[in-house]
């Protein structure tokens, strides 16, 4: 009689069966994946004087400036919204596929897509 070798998955234990599953998840990953980078999200900072829309791909589509915050005496201000207002862009981005990728895998990695 053959042993099991991989003991408490039972004498049900089917690789190929495994290796399905494993493939089924990544083409439900790969779908996934395109179509997170197709969606655009949009955060704004200084109570919407500055607005960004980023894709999936965390590629910046545009970026909004309010006129009334354009001070030439004051550039560092605008610098400070339009960082702000990128990285958090990022954050949401992040949290989005992290998010999404759980709901398809059962598990989340951060920083793993």
């Amino acid at each position: 009689m053959a042993k099991n070798r991989f003991p408490g998955l039972g004498g049900g234990f089917n690789i190929n069966q495994l290796q399905k599953q494993a493939k089924k998840m990544q083409e439900e990953i790969e779908k996934l994946q395109e179509e997170l980078n197709q969606r655009e999200i949009e955060v704004s900072s200084g109570g919407g004087a500055v607005k960004v829309v980023i894709n999936g791909k965390k590629e910046i589509k545009s970026i909004q400036i309010l006129p009334e915050v354009v001070d030439p005496e004051d550039v560092e201000t605008l610098q400070d919204l339009i960082v702000a207002c990128v990285n958090e862009a990022i954050r949401k981005v992040d949290r989005m596929v992290e998010e999404e990728m759980q709901k398809v895998t059962g598990f989340g990695i951060p920083g793993l897509f």
